[in-house]
């Protein structure tokens, strides 16, 4: 098992501070200026008012700034709305390599970004091999190299962007031919093939070579030093190499927008010095920690280290219910909704959570109280609270939330609760696993984000089923999140409804399936964590495998939602008890009916007392056995730790002694 790494700072690596804009209007602007020039350039050759001289490095320069574009579309930078990224990248991308299509550079890019300096895995290594006098011969052929990658592993990847490519291969010959029948060649070659070779082997070069050529790391191995900064007279060869002078600030952030690398390296710059980062001058010269202080020092620049935040539990000892006003309702499949809440700013440290925590939400539908459950879809380290309805049919919650439910009505809210997720440290270096399906990516997605934020050495993998892409929840998000943190996070999305999905992850997630990850890339010893959440079928199934293969319990976390069937536990007489609880600082005492739970008891002293599925699988009305024993039907909430220290679950808790004693505030 991983822990902190041997060469792990004394502090974790703070957050770049620099969330996807609505609109990155410098990589806009510069897509649009670059248009311009392209047509500028290409009309007054064709009217013979530009000579091919000029054409020419215009047009190279052309290709050069569209990439920038095209690679902050593969990142989702440009916009966090996903569509305008495909957009962009896809009208960038006919002025850099039209042969492929833009989805298929985006795979592969996404590959160097998870492989860099692996041999055998990097697409970008061409660059970097082979005699010096060769390589810019290499760096002219990045659509061979890429086609050379891309089309062996062309059968695990979606129709769509294949046939996609297919199309742009098929269209850029069939260019090439109408142009030499008609003439024309020598007009294309001027405005197009020429300028596009010339902007390629420049990209190869500043892109690829400068930054990782020599470094014997590779992404997964350290990736500080997987690739480096250049330093040094920013203030040409940064607006010249459009930012890539801080690749490594890229290969750390791949969605931070190319114009906030600086800003970034600057804001962090402390941190990633503990880290002992690969950085060499413009000239070569390599600087270590000490060396680039002392060349900073030189340069008068000083910058502040900024403390990682921390997730922090809800102040309420105990689920306590609040009337929050709903902020907005949004749709996130045909069939589920996005729901968040305002919280009150005087009740905004009771509503703090942890990731893989939930709510309880009550609200009186025809005269009725009901009470659902369910995970907090947001990140630990935004303030932001927000759930994730599924649609039942006949649901009586989620009928009302799809029909009825506007921004500015209020419901019954109780304060965060539940123990899905694990603890969380700046300096663990582990590798996570998550098994969701449908629904059950809302707590999963919560523990991936704040994660990944949090713990700057981990990775995690998500298998997430789902019947289609349309069914696919959060699915924009989870594509930004891999997009964020390329080299730390892989997402397997397997799909039963989809007769043309990757062969390997067509169906549900099952036990062939399974088998083949835990003897593959999924083999226990290289796992830290696994979380699983999903339908019971599925749960069950993920669990008994890992168990067969020999996995610790203590490090398999599960969710179970209100709902699953569980067996009729073993009828057995219950003899009478008095029951004493602690509620909010207050003591109660009373005689519990035989048969009847210690939750059901205390409901008739105290209504608020905390409670939600009333089946054992929440965990929202845990409290700690003072005194006496009980005996519990089901628990499918509380670990092996908390059954340690004495914690159970009241809803499913008979006395088994005359005496009983337990405390919710513990």
């Amino acid at each position: 098992m991983s822990t902190v790494a041997e060469t792990a700072a004394p502090h974790a690596l703070p957050d770049p501070g620099e969330a996807v804009p609505k609109l990155a209007l410098p990589t806009v602007g510069i897509f649009f200026a670059a248009l311009t020039a392209f047509v500028v350039s290409t009309v007054g050759y064709l009217n013979g008012w530009s000579p091919w001289f000029v054409t020419i490095p215009v047009n190279a320069a052309v290709t050069f700034v569209m990439f920038t574009v095209v690679h902050d579309a593969s990142h989702y930078s440009i916009s966090s709305t996903r569509w305008v990224n495909g957009l962009f990248g896809r009208l960038a991308w006919l002025f850099v390599g039209p042969v492929v299509a833009f989805p298929s550079f985006g795979y592969i890019h996404i590959q160097h970004h998870r492989h860099s300096n692996d041999d055998d895995q990097d697409p970008d290594t061409f660059a970097s091999h082979g005699k010096w006098w060769q390589l810019p011969f290499r760096w002219s052929l990045v659509e061979y190299f890429y086609l050379r990658y891309y089309l062996p592993r062309a059968r695990s990847r979606p129709v769509g962007e294949v046939a996609e490519t297919l199309l742009m291969l098929t269209l850029s010959i069939t260019g090439l031919i109408v142009a030499a029948v008609t003439g024309n060649f020598w007009a294309l070659a001027v405005v197009f093939l020429i300028p596009q070779r010339i902007g390629l082997t420049v990209l190869a070069w500043w892109f690829d070579w400068l930054p990782h050529h020599g470094l014997e790391d590779t992404q997964r191995t350290n990736r500080y030093r997987a690739t480096r900064n250049r330093v040094g007279a920013e203030w040409v060869f940064t607006p010249v190499l459009l930012s890539q002078n801080y690749h490594l600030v890229h290969h750390l952030h791949p969605s931070v927008p190319f114009y906030r690398y600086l800003r970034t390296w600057k804001r962090n710059e402390e941190a990633y010095l503990e880290r002992n980062p690969a950085i060499n001058t413009v000239f070569g010269q390599h600087l270590n920690p000490d060396e680039y202080r002392e060349w900073k020092e030189l340069n008068g620049r000083l910058s502040k280290l900024l403390p990682v935040r921390m997730p922090t539990r809800s102040s309420s000892p105990h689920g306590v219910l609040h009337r929050i006003p709903v902020a907005s309702v949004d749709p996130i499949t045909a069939d589920s909704t996005l729901v968040t809440f305002a919280v009150p700013e005087d009740l905004q440290d009771a509503f703090r959570f942890e990731p893989g925590q939930h709510v309880t939400v009550r609200t009186d539908l025809g005269g009725q109280g009901i009470r659902r459950n369910y995970s907090i879809c947001a990140p630990a380290t935004r303030a932001q609270l927000r759930i994730a309805v599924k649609h039942i049919t006949n649901g009586a919650f989620s009928t009302y939330v799809a029909n009825e439910l506007r921004a500015g009505d209020v419901l019954e809210l109780m304060t965060p609760t539940g123990r899905f997720g694990t603890a969380l440290h700046p300096l663990n270096a582990k590798h996570y696993v998550g098994l969701a399906a449908g629904s059950g990516i809302t707590p999963v997605l919560s523990i991936v984000a704040t994660t990944l934020e949090i713990e700057t050495e981990s990775r995690f993998t998500l298998i997430y089923g789902n019947r289609t892409k349309e069914s696919t929840m959060f699915r924009a998000e989870l594509d930004r999140l891999e997009s964020r943190y390329a080299d730390r996070l892989e997402i397997l999305h397997v799909l039963s409804g989809e007769p043309m999905h990757t062969p390997e992850l067509r169906g549900r997630i099952d036990r062939d399936k399974l088998n083949v990850w835990l003897t593959g890339a999924l083999q226990p010893d290289t796992v830290d964590e696994w979380f699983i959440c999903g339908p019971m079928e599925m749960t069950t199934a993920v669990h008994e495998v890992l168990l067969e293969h020999l996995v610790d319990p203590e490090h398999i976390h599960l969710e179970l939602f209100h709902g699953y069937g569980t067996a009729t536990p073993v009828e057995r007489e219950y003899d009478a008890a008095t029951v004493t609880f602690k509620l909010s600082g207050e003591q109660y005492s009373y005689d519990l009916t035989p048969g009847d739970s210690i939750l059901e008891g205390t409901l008739q002293v105290r209504d608020d007392a905390p409670y939600a599925c009333m089946g054992g699988a929440c965990g929202t009305c845990r409290a700690k056995l003072i005194e006496g024993e009980v005996e519990m039907d089901h628990n499918f909430a509380l670990g092996r730790a908390e059954l340690d220290a004495g914690y159970v679950l009241t809803c499913q808790s008979h006395p088994t002694t005359p005496f009983v004693s337990v405390d919710y505030d513990a």
